[in-house]
């Protein structure tokens, strides 16, 4: 009987994403569990024997490698060092290596020490390799530019997920975005016309789930859930339907464009399902920056009035904005924390635009002769693909954009203005009607995770006004959405002291930078500290 080995590679990030020391107030180690693995070992055949490895919750020892026959990884940008040293590691030990994924899709050359690359999406690629490889005829590459039916895609294999580990477990409605944002590799990677599973997948997915005991958050992945919004009006009712025969076990979260906003009746529909936040990619106040991205969805519009609809309808919304686009002017970082705060959103996630592979930004600088060599490449352990910093020659003065950069990083984590905003939110936040109530073990965890959050923020003399006027002016003036207002106020655990890790990376390439003024024949450095920022 053949072993499989599947490792998830860890995400060796500082970012804004991977907040750990939020998800450990839960007893949790990590905020999401690994989707994409478990999808691939559903494809696997029967007979083969399978582990899992997640790589950011456990250690990858030499016994489990030395148990498996294959070895399957693979994953992101922010995976690819722990990712390169694991399949080095499992080849000095004799072990085939499966690779696959958005990264060494993007990337199929830094990942030439592999057996097998499986590139593309894997309901297309899989499939041909499985069956070279019972012949004994495996080939080195499998690539398609043909997109996967994901009505055949398999049930992932959530047995092999330790639920407790975890903030929250994933799954996936459909893939592609119709919008054509030029910093965007998700439109590359799973094409403009989105796929969606049928209503029936989705169900037995969270049967599944309900099956092995879970219960709680459940994160809908897609990169643009209102991708195709008469699918998702479609599927809503039947959600809603067997949530009600299961007595409300699961609350959502997921990502949208804004244009969620200008639907009243998806809003109601989601809102009756049991989505609770959304992210949304803002990226830039600016019409004319956002023209020149070709993010034409957040045009024509109050950015604040559509988050302010998005609250009506009880989501608090976490956002992405990014710095660094050719078209920016010396105002940009006024404009930003204007957008933030006349949003009121609290999760702002703040980076510097980073040149993806593979996409138009990509193409177009290297056509322009601006984009760095190696971009594609990993730099550090520092963080995700935007902490390795502009990977360009930007128009703008490199040193304008990483002063603009810290005034927005510095002034949107205060401990007051984060705060702050978190109180206006829940004064917003309507969360009548919300079906989904917590089990009493649940309430004990949450009871636990909430004390200890508070010890955290009253030990702190910077966090501890702010953060007992907002959660006390929640418990009087909105009660029915303190659960939410303390979830906002539990991501400063993490948001806090990365923020602080920022500033002081910031200001270390700042004067790095203005020491270069005087040697204008050395290349300037490299930024290797910001934060991503989402397509969608």
């Amino acid at each position: 009987m053949p072993r499989a080995l599947l490792v998830h590679p860890e995400f060796r990030s500082a970012s804004f994403w991977n907040y750990r020391d939020t998800c450990q107030l839960m007893d949790a180690s990590y905020p999401a569990a690994p989707l994409g693995l478990c999808t691939v070992a559903a494809m696997l055949p029967s007979d083969w024997e399978l582990r899992l490895v997640d790589r950011n919750v456990e250690p990858l020892t030499d016994e489990a490698l030395d148990w498996a026959d294959y070895v399957l990884t693979g994953g992101m940008m922010p995976q690819q060092l722990d990712c390169l040293e694991l399949i080095h590691r499992a080849r000095q030990r004799g072990k085939t290596v499966i690779v696959g994924g958005p990264d060494p899709t993007s990337s199929p050359r830094i990942y030439s020490e592999a057996n097998h690359l499986i590139l593309g999406e894997a309901e297309v690629t899989m499939p041909p390799f499985l069956a070279d490889l019972a012949a004994g005829t495996p080939k080195a590459v499998y690539e398609s530019p043909e997109k996967a039916n994901v009505a055949g895609s398999p049930t992932p294999r959530f047995d092999l997920l330790k639920f407790e580990r975890y903030n929250h477990i994933g799954i996936q409605f459909c893939r592609g975005c119709p919008f054509n944002c030029e910093f965007c590799d998700i439109i590359e990677l799973f094409g403009r016309v989105p796929r969606a599973k049928t209503p029936e997948q989705l169900l037995t997915e969270l049967q599944t789930l309900y099956d092995l005991g879970y219960r709680g958050h459940v994160d809908l992945v897609d990169d643009n859930f209102i991708g195709n919004k008469k699918l998702v009006k479609q599927f809503l009712p039947h959600l809603k339907a067997w949530l009600e025969r299961h007595d409300w076990p699961f609350e959502f979260t997921t990502e949208a464009s804004i244009n969620l906003a200008d639907d009243a009746e998806l809003m109601q529909l989601m809102r009756e399902t049991g989505f609770f936040a959304v992210f949304v990619g803002i990226e830039s106040p600016d019409e004319e920056t956002l023209k020149a991205m070709q993010k034409k969805q957040n045009t024509r519009r109050s950015i604040a009035e559509s988050v302010e609809k998005l609250y009506q309808h009880g989501f608090f919304v976490n956002a992405g904005f990014i710095l660094g686009f050719d078209t920016e002017q010396g105002g940009v970082a006024k404009g930003v924390i204007g957008c933030i705060e006349d949003t009121a959103i609290p999760a702002a996630m703040v980076g510097l635009l980073y040149a993806l592979p593979n996409t138009q930004l990509t193409r177009r600088l290297a056509k322009e002769g601006r984009l760095h060599e190696n971009s594609d490449v990993q730099p550090d352990d520092t963080g995700d693909q935007c902490t390795a910093g502009i990977n360009f020659d930007p128009k703008r003065p490199r040193l304008e954009i990483l002063k603009d950069f810290l005034t927005v990083v510095e002034t949107a984590y205060s401990p007051e203005k984060y705060f702050g905003r978190v109180a206006r939110v829940g004064k917003q936040l309507d969360s009548r009607g919300r079906r989904y109530k917590p089990s009493l073990k649940r309430w004990a965890k949450e009871l636990k995770g909430f004390f200890r959050m508070a010890a955290k923020m009253t030990a702190n003399p910077r966090t501890r006004g702010p953060f007992w006027r907002t959660f006390g002016g929640g418990l009087v003036q909105n009660p029915r959405s303190i659960r939410y207002i303390g979830m906002m106020c539990g991501l400063y655990v993490h948001f806090g002291p990365f923020s602080e890790f920022v500033t002081r990376r910031i200001r270390k390439a700042i004067a790095e930078n203005e020491a270069q003024r005087s040697a204008p024949t050395l290349p300037p450095p490299i930024l290797r500290t910001a934060v991503t920022a989402d397509p969608a």
